[in-house]
């Protein structure tokens, strides 16, 4: 028999505490799901809390939505139904950290900046810096699989993930990975965690590969009166014998300054810094373009150019970075939308906000199947990270995925969760 809502809250409260559960319907309002209001919001305080909130979700058939800082919840369909949002915020341990093996194992709502604080004072670092993201918890950057500028030297969090800890449906804890960075061979769990947007475990920890903190960092930005004089220098860079750490392409209404703009940093010893960027100030005037030097703070900004109610996130080759460029503000244009535009160089994704007023069918018809339909035959995608709910409805946001692939992936889900409780509908395929 169904347990009634005061007795299922009472349940809840039994376990995390009545001050950690929300269930007022102003509070609740804040914490909807693309306009879906969850019944109940619980802040476990420990591992063996969020196990016991899943076992109780699990036998009472509730809908789970994990959640972090919440800086990510856009990302992904609405979801079919939402009775109960775990907030992690209160997992923010660093529960283990070796500086000698350069790893630290972390409780998932930790954010960015806290970690990078505590990793400083031993000269090392996390290599995550989703754009916009510092504040942003680990648990959240790891089911989104969010990177950003660094990821050209170091890769993304599923690169950077050696184990996890995560709560299956039912309320089991379970460890998938290693520790050690010498250890690492043959698992898979970590990459079907990393990036699967809660919808096989709750993530509540994560061993991370760290790195060294650079000696010395520097930030240059070129100007470009044209996209063919921008792609010359870009693949001079590339194909140069220079060793930059970030290669950051903004588009004219991301630069906000009337040209197109390339962001470089390098990061070494002091000296090495200076002569490469003297050479990466020779090489961009060899191709006619101006340098100036930008403080680091400069990458921290990136995020400015982003805002907007549509968002999207568009990957190809990164040889045709600015052909893609190109053809999405040429379609955007169409819609009489601008679009902001903030691309990594070597990696070949482009964050782009669309700035103005359009409906989901003029927008899909327009813009998101003609792109989805030429970056297919090279392996590329698109996803609308960010829309409203009413837009949503009419979009597929992920795009579409090959049947293989779904029928793998539908598997998965059943095998993790064969009750379909956790973040029911939003990832790809409606999973």
């Amino acid at each position: 028999m169904a347990v009634s809502s005061p007795a299922l809250a009472e349940a809840l409260a039994d376990i995390v505490g009545r001050e950690h559960l929300v269930d007022e319907a102003a509070a609740l309002d804040a914490h909807a799901v693309d306009g879906v209001t969850p019944r109940w919001v619980a802040r476990p305080g420990g591992v063996e809390e969020v196990g016991r909130v899943l076992a109780l979700a699990h036998t009472e058939g509730l809908a789970v939505a994990p959640r972090g800082s919440g800086a990510n919840l856009a990302l992904g369909n609405p979801p079919r139904r939402l009775d109960l949002v775990v907030d992690l915020a209160r997992l923010n341990a660093v529960t283990d950290y070796v500086p000698e093996d350069m790893v630290a194992t972390v409780e998932a709502g930790a954010s960015l900046a806290a970690l990078g604080r505590r990793l400083a004072e031993r000269g090392q670092m996390l290599a995550l810096d989703p754009i916009g993201g510092s504040t942003r918890s680990i648990g959240g950057v790891l089911a989104s699989n969010a990177a950003g500028p660094l990821r050209f030297r170091y890769g993304t969090a599923r690169d950077l993930t050696l184990g996890v800890r995560f709560v299956q449906a039912d309320g089991t804890t379970t460890w998938g990975g290693a520790k050690v960075v010498k250890s690492v061979t043959g698992y898979d769990v970590p990459k079907l965690l990393v990036g699967s947007l809660g919808t096989l475990g709750v993530v509540v920890g994560a061993t991370l590969r760290l790195h060294p903190l650079p000696l010395a960092t520097g930030s240059w930005l070129s100007a470009w009166s044209s996209r063919a004089a921008a792609e010359g220098f870009l693949a001079a860079l590339l194909g140069s014998s220079l060793e930059p750490e970030r290669v950051t392409l903004l588009n004219r209404e991301a630069s906000r300054d009337g040209e197109l703009a390339l962001l470089v940093s390098i990061a070494s010893v002091e000296e090495a810094v200076g002569s490469q960027g003297a050479a990466l100030t020779r090489l961009a005037a060899g191709h006619g373009g101006h340098v100036q030097e930008m403080p680091a703070s400069c990458w921290g900004r990136l995020g400015e150019a982003l805002r907007g109610a549509v968002a999207l996130r568009l990957s190809c080759e990164p040889k045709r970075l600015i052909f893609w460029l190109g053809e999405l503000e040429r379609l955007a244009s169409r819609l009489g939308l601008r679009a902001a535009v903030v691309a990594q160089a070597g990696s070949g994704v482009l964050q782009c906000a669309l700035q103005g007023e359009v409906s989901g069918a003029a927008l899909d018809g327009t813009l998101l199947r003609p792109l989805r339909d030429g970056l297919a035959p090279e392996g590329g995608s698109l996803v609308v990270e960010r829309a409203p709910a009413a837009l949503k409805a009419e979009l597929d946001v992920w795009g579409p995925t090959h049947p293989d692939v779904l029928a793998i992936m539908s598997r998965l889900k059943r095998e993790f969760d064969p009750d379909g409780i956790l973040n029911p509908g939003r990832f790809v395929g409606g999973l």
